[in-house]
C-alpha cells in the first residue's frame, strides 16, 4: 500500500562533470536510423541544453547527444561499438574526460 503522507523529493538526474582542460574529443556523427528499436539505458538530466543518452540497439551500444538551441534539437551520435568500448566512453563523458 502506498502511503499518502510521504512526500518524495524531486529527482534531479545525473549531470556530467565540467569538461576537463585535457578532455578527449569525441567523434559525433549525424543520427541515422539503422534499426527499428533503440533502447535508452541511461541518460543525463534534461535540465541542461545538452543531454547524453547511453543507447543499445542490434547488440551494440552508442552514445547519443541531444543539443537544444532556439527551439530545435540537434541529434548526433557516436559510432555503434562493442559494449566495453562505449561504456568506457560513457564514463569518460560523465567524468568530463571526453566531450
Amino acid at each position: 500500500m502506498l502511503r499518502q503522507d510521504v512526500e518524495l523529493a524531486p529527482y534531479h538526474g545525473t549531470h556530467p562533470a565540467p569538461r576537463r582542460p585535457d578532455c578527449e574529443p569525441v567523434a559525433w556523427y549525424e543520427s541515422t536510423p539503422r534499426c527499428d528499436r533503440v533502447r535508452v539505458r541511461e541518460h543525463t538530466c534534461g535540465c541542461r541544453n545538452t543531454v547524453y543518452e547511453l543507447c543499445a540497439a542490434a547488440g551494440v551500444l552508442f552514445v547519443r547527444r541531444l543539443e537544444r538551441e532556439d527551439g530545435s534539437v540537434n541529434v548526433r551520435e557516436t559510432s555503434w561499438l562493442r559494449a566495453a568500448e562505449v561504456l568506457r566512453l560513457w564514463a569518460a563523458i560523465l567524468d568530463g574526460r571526453a566531450s
